[in-house]
C-alpha cells in the first residue's frame, strides 16, 4: 500500500498529465476555430456564387 501511495504521489508531482490536458484543450479550441472558419468562408462562397448566378441570368433547374 505504501509504493501505491508513493507511486500516486509521484504522478501529483509530475507535469505530463496537466501538459496532455493543456495540449488536448488547445487542440479543440483550433478545431472549432477551423470549423467557424470553414463555415463562414462556405457561406460566403455560396452568396457570392449566387449573386453572380442570378446577374448573368443562370439558373440551374
Amino acid at each position: 500500500m505504501r509504493k501505491f501511495a508513493e507511486r500516486v504521489a509521484d504522478f501529483i508531482k509530475r507535469e505530463d498529465g496537466p501538459t496532455a490536458v493543456e495540449y488536448a484543450v488547445m487542440l479543440a479550441l483550433i478545431i472549432v476555430v477551423c470549423i467557424t472558419t470553414i463555415g463562414t468562408l462556405g457561406t460566403n462562397a455560396n452568396a457570392t456564387f449566387s449573386k453572380v448566378a442570378s446577374s448573368i441570368g443562370g439558373t440551374s433547374s
